[in-house]
């Protein structure tokens, strides 16, 4: 999912991304930096990241509303190719890129509200959880995991409009409702009342602790795993390796959460008939109901190709920018 869930490790930065979406595994190297240095080089990447898969994400979200709307059902199951063409002939290449700026503007407030509300909850659970587990605390899954996934909540209730803007800006295709981000917020609020931004909201946290518990175990089983038959594969490699087949397996289980998530974002906007009206599960059933199982599943091919790329360049970005923080912290 989009509404990115992370981790702040002891010892480095994982981010697991819930927006089934991307799993990003950030290793730390031999440097080390201060918590305003993590947060810049975290959302720099993430932004660089997003702005590099703009594309495939915004093909996934297209994907996903179609049969929510007569017209957009027309479409019936057109080839990722045959929507790719459909855009730049009928909205022009930069289209791709719509809602974009402000997926760059959620990635910094959203990484730091996550660290902090991680930190936070870390020593909350270590003080919880007493001396004895306070000791040998760094190596606690369940701090790490509980910790986590109320921060992945914290982090994304507080970012969620920036969130769903993005989403209406990216759906739209010929009609523009919606002509920028501050216009969007104000026919939002204007139209559907302050809540209105909060729409699939539910959806969201619902799916956050499925995703970082799938995220987290496939990438540690895979990793001890790996490490037990070739250990002296490199780690970037090895993180690289088991953070996009557990992002894979994350975007698969939570993928029908996401195209709940994504349809509800999208009630009412331009002034349209609500779908969906008898809640999440409802919304569940419908989809079920009118377009089948598979219905659940749609746009699942642009994101997984989304994954790999997505995990490599923010673990490249990440690395690079904390050597270049650091050299320049040491003068």
């Amino acid at each position: 999912m989009e509404a990115r869930v992370g981790m702040v490790m002891e010892g480095g930065q994982r981010t697991l991304n819930a927006d089934g979406v991307a799993a990003k595994f950030l290793v730390q190297n031999t440097h080390q930096l201060g918590t305003l240095h993590q947060l810049l080089a975290g959302g720099i990447a993430g932004a660089f990241s997003k702005t590099c898969t703009a594309p495939l994400a915004r093909l996934t979200i297209l994907f996903q509303v179609q049969g929510m709307h007569s017209e957009v059902a027309a479409l019936r199951n057109p080839s990722i190719w045959y929507e790719a063409s459909r855009i730049i002939n009928e909205e022009g290449f930069r289209a791709f890129w719509k809602g974009n700026m402000v997926t760059i503007a959620h990635r910094l407030p959203y990484s730091a509200v996550n660290f902090y509300a991680y930190e936070r909850y870390k020593n909350l659970l270590h003080s919880l959880m007493g001396e004895d587990v306070t000791g040998n605390s760094s190596a606690n899954p369940l701090v790490h995991f509980v910790g986590g996934g109320l921060a992945g909540i914290t982090a994304a209730s507080a970012t969620y409009p920036l969130d769903l803007v993005r989403t209406r800006l990216a759906a739209q295709r010929n009609t523009m409702y919606y002509r920028g981000i501050s216009h969007a917020f104000s026919t939002i609020c204007r139209d559907e009342g302050f809540l209105g931004l909060y729409k699939g909201l539910g959806a969201t946290l619902l799916g956050v602790g499925p995703s970082i518990a799938i995220s987290f175990s496939v990438y540690e089983w895979l990793r001890s795993v790996w490490q037990s038959q070739r250990p002296d594969d490199s780690t970037a490699v090895v993180g690289l390796a088991c953070g996009s087949l557990s992002g894979i397996a994350s975007s698969t289980a939570t993928f029908p959460l996401d195209l709940v998530r994504r349809r509800m974002q999208l009630e009412g906007a331009g002034g349209r008939a609500r779908v969906y009206n008898t809640g999440l599960f409802g919304a569940f059933g419908r989809i079920i109901q009118t377009e089948g199982v598979r219905g659940l599943y749609r746009g699942i091919l642009p994101e997984y190709y989304k994954v790999v790329p997505s995990v490599g360049i923010v673990f490249m970005t990440y690395e690079t920018l904390k050597m270049l923080l650091s050299g320049i912290s040491n003068y």
